[in-house]
């Protein structure tokens, strides 16, 4: 493997990356070089290519794989490249994941058996197939898949020795849990990060916030910084009003760092919802934002492809 384990865990920042589509609802790599350009200058250690945020739900798994493919020809020396190569279907999870390390990704997230839930056995024998390939994050995100990954899950699957850590969107106390234990864990929730990393002892945070402010979110993983959190606590809630990744699509628009395309199902933040957005990013600089200009929109600006 080019990554060891230990340089996979000392990732404190890792940016669950924004894909970004053309007018004719395509990927936009041209655009998407941008934004990982702007990580890397603000110093964040990796990216999740196709998650939940960069819409991999969204992609056909010939995009998503070319995805992982691009980001780790251009990327794979500046960032670690973690590719989202779970589905509630191991088979197909598998054969993703197998693809994903052919193309050179450095570790596999992996989320548990969503919609046709199986027993805590059947989730088990999932992790344990896909952990066979190569290292992996587990996700845990409860909201999402209906079934939370409890710990009597997670501790024995924490013995394989592919197994990275955790993201772990089921809170602070989980976290600390875990972390006494030995278990690596990043937080999935970017409004409870700082606290998680500083307080609660997170190896770091997963964040779908730094798509917007990079510099800032490393700032609160290097650093505990109560009164630089505070200031962000309302933009980073606002950026879950809506089920991600609506309101951060819509807000990178806003800033102009992406065009103002959308795959279906997703649409735009209201024009209300936009305006409460503006209000809370005129509270930092320009330089401190990914983008160029900040821009309410109007509902007519934005293109829809299925």
């Amino acid at each position: 493997m080019r990554i060891l384990m230990k340089d996979l865990r000392s990732a404190s920042l890792i940016t669950a990356i924004k894909t970004p589509f053309d007018a004719q609802g395509n990927i936009d790599l041209a655009t998407y070089d941008k934004l990982v350009s702007e990580q890397i200058n603000a110093g964040v250690d990796g990216i999740v290519v196709g998650g939940t945020t960069g819409e991999g739900h969204l992609l056909s798994w010939e995009e998503h794989l070319m995805l992982i493919a691009h980001s780790v020809h251009q990327y794979s020396d500046k960032l670690i490249i973690v590719g989202n190569t779970g589905s509630n279907n191991t088979r197909e999870a598998i054969k993703a994941t197998e693809n994903g390390f052919a193309m050179g990704m450095d570790a596999a997230l992996q989320i548990n058996p969503y919609y046709g839930r199986t027993s805590k056995a059947g989730v088990m024998a999932h992790f344990n197939k896909v952990l066979e390939i190569g290292p992996a994050f587990i996700y845990n995100v409860p909201g999402r898949t209906g079934q939370d990954i409890t710990p009597d899950i997670i501790e024995p699957l924490s013995r394989h020795e592919n197994f990275v850590g955790v993201k772990e969107c089921a809170g602070d106390e989980r976290i600390a849990y875990y972390e006494q234990k030995g278990i690596a864990c990043w937080s999935g929730n970017d409004d409870e990060s700082h606290q998680s990393r500083h307080q609660s002892g997170s190896h770091g945070v997963i964040s779908v916030t730094s798509n917007l402010v990079p510099k800032l979110m490393r700032q609160l993983m290097d650093e505990e910084n109560p009164s630089l959190n505070d200031k962000m606590m309302g933009l980073m809630q606002w950026l879950f009003c809506e089920p991600n990744p609506i309101a951060i699509n819509t807000t990178l628009m806003m800033t102009n760092a992406v065009g103002a395309n959308f795959r279906l199902p997703y649409q735009p933040l209201t024009l209300e919802q936009r305006q409460q957005g503006i209000e809370l990013l005129e509270a930092f600089e320009q330089s401190e934002l990914v983008g160029e200009q900040l821009n309410v929109m109007s509902d007519d600006d934005f293109t829809f492809t299925p």
